[in-house]
């Protein structure tokens, strides 16, 4: 055992992890101090979550050692990891949403009274881990209806039912509000004084340095360093993260917006409250960005234009002509594809090979009588491959197994082999590193510089000022105004976003 194993309560020495043609984690060490919050970073692909898989069990190391609270340690399942304090609150919430919150808090481990489960017991249990962390939410409530942090705060409570000495948090904000941020900080904080380390990986730099008293910095597979967060800023982050100074965020702007091709008018959601006289035009090879605070009904306005909402009133014209998109099949039909904001569960098949998920979106391109055309199929994905950018050793690696970037990069191409008019984006960079970030801002630019109409949801402010030529502004379902990227700021955005 090391001289610092005394102060640390994890230590990860020398980890080697290969998988089939790719060495993932090379000789990568982490040591972590008990009640300290401890940042892990890099690109998507650095090695991040395959070095947290280790420590938890679902991945078993090929070298190296595991020092856990003095002891030497190698779990070999979840459910041992478990058991013996580490727990993860993975990115994509795995919990049984048609069950009460109580039952996925314990489940495999319920109370019992003789050989009956003891719901009393189990329901003032589950109320006194929600009150010492100040989370309001019924026990009996079934997931399904609990908003994506309020699915988190359970997902937490389980880790402290477990007693975990350590919890790791995957990407734990990407889908919260401000407010419910700063309520996951108290929560952390309140661990932290319980002497629970975290392990804290995500890619919002600000949010780093906020919260973290250590932060490791992994890139391909290596570890590159490990220093304390007040000796850090976003720059020398972003550096170490990609090898080089990013100075630039954003590419160049190379397209040149035209005639319009798309007219919005008075489109009012069927289902209220929702969105109400939404208007607006795109130009042929212009990038429009909408902006708008949580729930003004962003994300609604994009999927009712795909198909999938139903419309009460209002028009949608393309090139001059009425378009009606009752579904996404009539909207693929008509020009238009749509890139989700959950890239997760509803933007790829992750078992299934990159192959599938390039060519789903297009498959009676490829039919041969009953059969698919092998060479078609081939040649396809291989464009998307190429032209995208996709590091992956084949066509057939599955796609769960490559980084959020790259997968993002497959599901922009499968859609580009609809050869669509418009491309719909839904927070196309969300949970993606800062490189690759930067490798799909100049994807964009391009596409729009082929001559696509571009519509890009985001909630990164400096994003849309970097990446688009107008931003439409939502507030509480209605069109606040639209402003030229070139003249506006994130003042006037904000002013609009609050309009409503």
């Amino acid at each position: 055992m090391s001289e610092a194993s005394s102060t640390n309560l994890l230590e990860m020495l020398n980890i080697t992890k290969r998988f089939p043609g790719v060495i993932a984690l090379n000789n990568v060490s982490l040591k972590v101090k008990p009640g300290s919050v401890h940042a892990l970073m890099g690109e998507n692909g650095a090695g991040k979550s395959t070095l947290m898989k280790c420590l938890f069990g679902i991945y078993s190391m090929d070298e190296g050692k595991i020092l856990f609270d003095g002891k030497e340690v190698s779990f070999v399942n979840s459910k041992q990891a478990l058991e013996n304090g580490v727990s993860m609150v993975h990115q994509e919430l795995n919990q049984v949403r048609q069950q009460n919150v109580m039952d996925n808090l314990w489940l495999g481990r319920y109370p019992k009274k003789g050989i009956f489960i003891d719901e009393k017991k189990m329901y003032e249990d589950t109320k006194a881990i929600f009150k010492s962390l100040d989370i309001n939410i019924d026990p009996r409530s079934k997931v399904s209806t609990l908003s994506v942090s309020e699915m988190q705060m359970v997902e937490i409570a389980k880790a402290v039912s477990y007693g975990s000495k350590i919890i790791v948090m995957d990407e734990p904000t990407s889908s919260l509000t401000e407010n419910e941020v700063n309520h996951l900080f108290k929560i952390i904080k309140k661990l932290q004084s319980d002497n629970v380390a975290i392990i804290y990986i995500s890619h919002k730099m600000e949010e780093i340095l906020k919260i973290s008293d250590e932060v490791t910095i992994m890139r391909d597979g290596q570890y590159i360093a490990t220093k304390t967060a007040k000796e850090l800023t976003t720059d020398e982050i972003i550096k170490l993260m990609v090898g080089r100074d990013l100075s630039q965020r954003f590419p160049a702007k190379i397209n040149k917006p035209g005639d319009m091709i798309l007219k919005v008018s008075n489109l009012t959601a069927e289902t209220q409250p929702s969105f109400v006289d939404v208007n607006f035009e795109l130009r042929k090879g212009e990038i429009l960005g909408i902006a708008g605070l949580v729930g003004s009904k962003r994300t609604e306005v994009v999927e009712s234009i795909f198909g999938m909402r139903a419309l009460k009133s209002g028009a949608i014209e393309l090139h001059g002509k009425a378009v009606n998109n009752h579904s996404p099949q009539h909207a693929i039909k008509n020009g238009f594809a749509l890139v989700t904001e959950e890239r997760r569960s509803t933007g790829i098949f992750p078992e299934l090979s990159i192959s599938f998920n390039s060519i789903i979106s297009n498959m009676g391109q490829y039919r041969k009588g009953p059969f698919l055309s092998d060479s078609k199929v081939k040649e396809d994905t291989q464009w998307v491959i190429d032209s995208m950018k996709v590091k992956t050793p084949t066509q057939k690696t599955s796609i769960g197994s490559l980084s959020g970037g790259n997968q993002q990069k497959v599901i922009i191409g499968r859609w580009l082999l609809t050869k669509p008019d418009i491309l719909l984006l839904d927070e196309p960079t969300r949970g993606i590193d800062v490189g690759a970030k930067f490798e799909i801002y100049q994807l964009i630019n391009q596409l729009a510089a082929d001559g696509k109409g571009i519509i890009m949801i985001s909630s990164e402010m400096p994003e849309l000022l970097g990446v688009t030529d107008r931003i439409l502004v939502m507030s509480n379902g209605k069109a606040a105004g639209i402003v030229e990227t070139s003249s506006t700021s994130q003042e006037e955005i904000m002013r609009l976003a609050a309009l409503y």
